[in-house]
């Protein structure tokens, strides 16, 4: 599913026209993108959590001249899904994924 066709979903889902719908993505979207530039994390009960990390300094090698290079840190943005999300998923997978919910289903 692309931005649109997300767009045209809400839309339908919420009632709302599709010039609304996309506008109030795209705020839900800068605002979570301002607070994690914040550093702060955003947490959507049910769906996940996003986090600003620091992925460390570290040295890597170069495959096609076996030249070792030097990566600088950086923020990096983590997302962790919430159970409720993932449940949801989980059902829609063939029983055997490991899950509880599938092991629940299968007895």
């Amino acid at each position: 599913m692309n931005k649109s066709e997300l767009v045209s979903k809400v839309a339908e889902s919420a009632g709302l026209t599709k010039v609304a719908a996309e506008k109030a993505l795209k705020s839900v979207l800068d605002v979570i993108a301002k607070a994690l530039a914040n550093d702060e994390s955003v947490t959507l009960v049910g769906f996940g959590s996003f986090s600003v990390t620091t992925r460390a300094a570290r040295t890597v090698r170069n495959p096609q001249t076996g030249k070792e290079m030097k990566i600088a840190e950086k923020k990096v943005v983590k997302f962790k899904v919430g159970k409720t999300l993932k449940d949801s998923v989980c059902i829609k997978q063939v029983a055997g994924c490991g899950c509880k919910t599938a092991k629940a289903k299968k007895k």
